[in-house]
């Protein structure tokens, strides 16, 4: 079953896909939903009104990531292969959780920097680095040459909470749509 993910306009993908394939990859992938079944790079490139080579690049790039998929068929006339592709958007929804989750880990990690490191940052937000840099440094900023405080990690590590959960709650959906 391949649901319509960017026909339906989760924002989510459609970031992720111009993140991947660059901004045309939206509407091209939002064609081949909606369309349902294989297509040519050439109908593509007429209907997006682009070259043909520029359309096969957004494939290609999709297809690295396994978003889309080609069929290759040999026309016994010319002699040149043609190409169907298909667009698997479970795939997308399968990558975005992949990132999503590396995400969490990566703040997980920063969050207990936080809790177990005093950081120090000087007047200007320039930089803001653990104890022990800062008495490297003599508690002066390597920027700006600004006297460095210590700063109170409690409302950053509420900041990361926040973002964890507003991710859990992004993999919610997503799996919803699994």
């Amino acid at each position: 079953m391949n649901k319509k993910i960017i026909a339906s306009g989760f924002p989510l993908a459609q970031n992720f896909l111009k993140k991947v394939a660059g901004d045309p990859s939206v509407q091209l992938v939002r064609i081949c939903e909606r369309k349902g079944k294989r297509t040519t790079d050439e109908e593509l490139a007429k209907k997006m009104k682009m070259k043909v080579t520029e359309v096969r690049t957004i494939l290609n790039r999709l297809h690295y990531r396994g978003i889309a998929h080609y069929q290759k068929t040999k026309n016994k006339k010319t002699g040149w292969y043609n190409y169907t592709w298909e667009i698997k958007s479970k795939r997308i929804l399968e990558l975005l959780l992949e990132e999503q989750k590396e995400a969490i880990e990566k703040l997980k990690t920063t969050q207990s920097f936080e809790k177990t490191y005093t950081y120090f940052t000087c007047k200007r937000n320039c930089t803001s680095v653990p104890f022990e840099v800062a008495a490297e440094f003599q508690f002066k900023c390597p920027e700006c040459n600004s006297t460095m405080e210590a700063t109170n990690s409690d409302q950053r590590v509420k900041k990361i909470e926040k973002q964890i959960t507003g991710i859990e709650r992004e993999i919610e959906t997503m799996a919803k749509i699994i």
